[in-house]
């Protein structure tokens, strides 16, 4: 079990990174940056920012139902369409700022670390670069699902703080089921 996906929070990182790079980015950018900054999340904070699904795709890394608010093939509370713009000609832009209220300080400053390493990257950089994480599996033109377990493996966690992260985001899930988050 794991929490529920943070919508809220995916278009808020997704806005934030839209505004460091000036309202406008290619989808594919955007789609690498988030993922990075799942997994450096993931690592520093032991959770994830949005709690999405990871999958290895064609192009590399992405997180599963962010990409489908990206491209249109799901619709949740709206609060991501009320802020960014359906790709065009492959790229997004920022429509309304939803502000970052639901991102903590911590995962403010993953996201920025992510752009100052990663943002003067173009797309194309960006999906090889992710080709070299270790999680990531050449899924021959469909989608192999990324484990938080595999991602902790590939940041250099023990095995006991593997399973000491793994047992806190059990914890989450169940609160979420509690409260309906």
């Amino acid at each position: 079990m794991k929490p529920q996906f943070k919508e809220n929070k995916a278009t808020e990182a997704a806005a934030y990174f839209l505004k460091l790079q000036g309202s406008k980015m290619p989808h594919l950018k955007l789609m690498k940056l988030l993922y990075l900054a799942e997994r450096a999340a993931l690592l520093k904070l032991g959770h994830p920012i949005t709690f999405d699904s990871c999958v290895s795709m064609p192009f590399g890394p992405v997180l599963s139902m962010t990409l489908n608010l990206i491209h249109g093939d799901v619709e949740l509370s709206g609060y991501w369409n009320k802020a960014i713009t359906p790709p065009t000609n492959h790229e997004v832009e920022l429509l309304d700022d939803p502000g970052d209220d639901n991102l903590s300080e911590a995962e403010i400053e993953i996201i920025n670390c992510v752009f100052k390493e990663h943002g003067t990257k173009d797309q194309w950089e960006l999906k090889e670069f992710t080709h070299t994480l270790e999680e990531w599996q050449d899924p021959k033109g469909s989608a192999i699902k990324i484990e938080y377990k595999e991602i902790l493996k590939a940041g250099g966690m023990t095995e006991s703080e593997i399973e000491s992260i793994l047992e806190d985001i059990e914890t989450l899930a169940l609160m979420d089921s509690y409260t309906g988050h």
